[in-house]
């Protein structure tokens, strides 16, 4: 699996785990509170959106909303867009999971052949999705295997702090997360 450098996932050859909630720091567990796949298709996006707005509505997660939609629906996009997911049979997989003081959401998209990038152009006409997620989420990043490219965002609950521009820019390509549910 081709992991971008300094990616805090390790290979494990261990006995599998049973799928179901990720033990996390102080005994707290995260939980896949719904996931949703759609036709990679622009008309689509409006799907997921409303996926993460009714998800994360109905579990009280506390993270902001309409920060999650809007981020959902600028990498949703960009998989439509840049990735094989824009070409006919292709899908999005939209993942919601609960976090201690939070929410992760991850954006599993067919793969593609090059890497999300940010552009910090604010003239550009396009491109900003990347740059709106750097500068909402705590934390983001991407991982990138055969099967696709899954990129991630968490936003931290109603209260707690975020973590500073320069912490969140390092997280950028580390993926202390679940990378792809289920593989």
């Amino acid at each position: 699996m081709d992991t971008p450098e300094g990616n805090s996932r390790r290979s494990w050859s261990g006995p599998r785990r049973r799928p179901g909630p990720r033990p996390t720091a102080g005994g707290a567990r995260a939980a896949v509170l719904g996931s949703l796949t759609i036709p990679g298709r622009p008309e689509q996006v409006a799907a997921a959106r409303a996926f993460v707005s009714r998800t994360l509505s109905s579990h009280r997660v506390g993270a902001d909303d309409d920060t999650a939609t809007l981020l959902t629906s600028e990498i949703v996009t960009n998989a439509i867009r840049h990735s094989k997911s824009g070409v006919d049979g292709g899908t999005v997989t939209i993942v919601v999971i609960g976090v201690p003081r939070g929410v992760l959401v991850e954006i599993i998209d067919d793969g593609s052949a090059g890497t999300p990038i940010v552009k910090g152009d604010l003239y550009a006409a396009e491109g900003h999705g990347l740059f709106l997620v750097q500068h909402l989420a705590a934390q983001w990043g991407y991982l990138r295997d055969p099967a696709g490219t899954t990129v991630w965002f968490h936003l931290p609950a109603a209260g707690e702090p975020l973590p500073s521009p320069a912490s969140r820019a390092a997280s950028v390509i580390g993926c202390g997360w679940s990378g792809r549910i289920g593989a």
